[in-house]
């Protein structure tokens, strides 16, 4: 099935220009279109030695446009909108795919996507095209170091309307990545090609300069359970007596810990709490309803910044209560979203099978990389 803001038509055209002081740049408009061909905008790309892209479209095919996104940032380009041009809707996505991207407040339009022409589709199938489609939206924006809240912003306008962000909403959600706020358009910065490469792992700072690797003394949280609930044992043993159960978000207090297990109080009871169940209070694991999802984990703090640092999309890592160092999706997500893309980037090979959802109850802090 096609899915797309606007039916498209005449599809995409790609024209060169060059600013005055020399730039060249690419103009693409028209709708994106399934069926269009995006070999002639890769050979006017190399060709006119082009370092920024900016658009004229209302929209159109989503999955071409973030087919065009994905070469945008693979040819090293840059993205750079006006809005005395228009880039709503699917030609956004594309937008997201410039190395550097540069808009003027009100220049990008977002809104949910709709089943282009009079497609006959059952409620089942509609349902599950919607969410197969989310995925892709999703991951996309991951890899392009886009927060995917947007996408929930845009879910709240209809394929009829269009809300154009603002330049607070385009810092928050990371859709520029310079500031919107400058009197004029900067110049297109260099490509990667002029930039100087990335200094190697050897000279990267010492561990010391990244973070405190202290772990704060744990002394209050909340149960975090993935079924709901967690059981209080009489020992530190997973198979001692369980006490009492305590549903998410009760609140225990912890009082020490026997190697991975905490002895709290809770209920007027005393227990043990494996440490994966409680929520610490002095951690900063992130939001409390949300999930991780981890990809790799080391026992130093030098490969996991090395690992991070090679990875085609956005990644973090937290100190671990057990000295490691958990490498992460840099967001959080709730729990439907994190199992959609966790599936979906194991489906393209961009993170490994063994990647795995979790709540991250064990992360003290992040400590690489900004």
């Amino acid at each position: 099935m096609l899915l797309g803001a606007t039916a498209a038509h005449a599809g995409l055209q790609f024209q060169a220009g060059q600013t005055d002081a020399g730039l060249r740049y690419i103009v693409v408009s028209g709708d994106f279109a399934y069926q269009d061909d995006l070999s002639g905008f890769e050979a006017l790309a190399r060709s006119n030695a082009s370092v920024a892209v900016t658009f004229q479209s209302p929209g159109g095919n989503i999955q071409k446009a973030m087919e065009l996104g994905r070469l945008i940032r693979w040819l090293g380009l840059n993205t750079a909108q006006f809005r005395a041009l228009e880039c709503s809707s699917a030609c956004s996505l594309a937008f997201l795919g410039g190395i550097a991207r540069y808009a003027e407040p009100g220049a990008i339009g977002v809104h949910k996507s709709s089943f282009s022409g009079d497609i006959p589709i059952s409620t089942s199938d509609a349902v599950s095209v919607v969410q197969q489609v989310t995925a892709e939206i999703i991951t996309y924006m991951v890899e392009m170091g886009v927060d995917p809240a947007l996408l929930q912003l845009s879910l709240q306008y209809d394929n009829d309307d269009v809300r154009y962000l603002s330049k607070s909403e385009m810092a928050k959600y990371r859709v520029v990545t310079l500031d919107t706020g400058a009197s004029q358009a900067p110049s297109p910065p260099p490509s990667p090609q002029q930039l100087p490469p990335e200094p190697p792992v050897a000279s990267l700072p010492p561990v010391s300069e990244y973070s405190s690797l202290a772990i704060p003394q744990a002394r209050s949280g909340r149960i975090r359970h993935p079924k709901g609930a967690a059981p209080l044992k009489a020992l530190a043993d997973g198979k001692s007596a369980t006490l009492v159960k305590l549903r998410n978000g009760s609140p225990v207090a912890i009082l020490g810990n026997v190697a991975r297990w905490y002895r709290v109080q809770a209920n007027g009871l005393i227990g043990y709490m494996h440490d994966t169940w409680v929520f610490v209070d002095q951690f900063e694991s992130g939001p409390f309803g949300q999930r991780h999802i981890q990809v790799k984990s080391f026992d130093n703090l030098a490969d996991a910044s090395a690992y991070i640092r090679s990875a085609s999309i956005r990644l973090t890592a937290y100190l671990a209560t057990n000295g490691w160092f958990a490498v992460t999706l840099e967001d959080t997500f709730d729990q439907e979203t994190a199992k959609n893309l966790a599936a979906e980037l194991k489906s393209r090979g961009t993170i490994p099978d063994d990647s795995h959802m979790t709540f991250g109850n064990t992360y003290v802090r992040k400590v690489c990389c900004h």
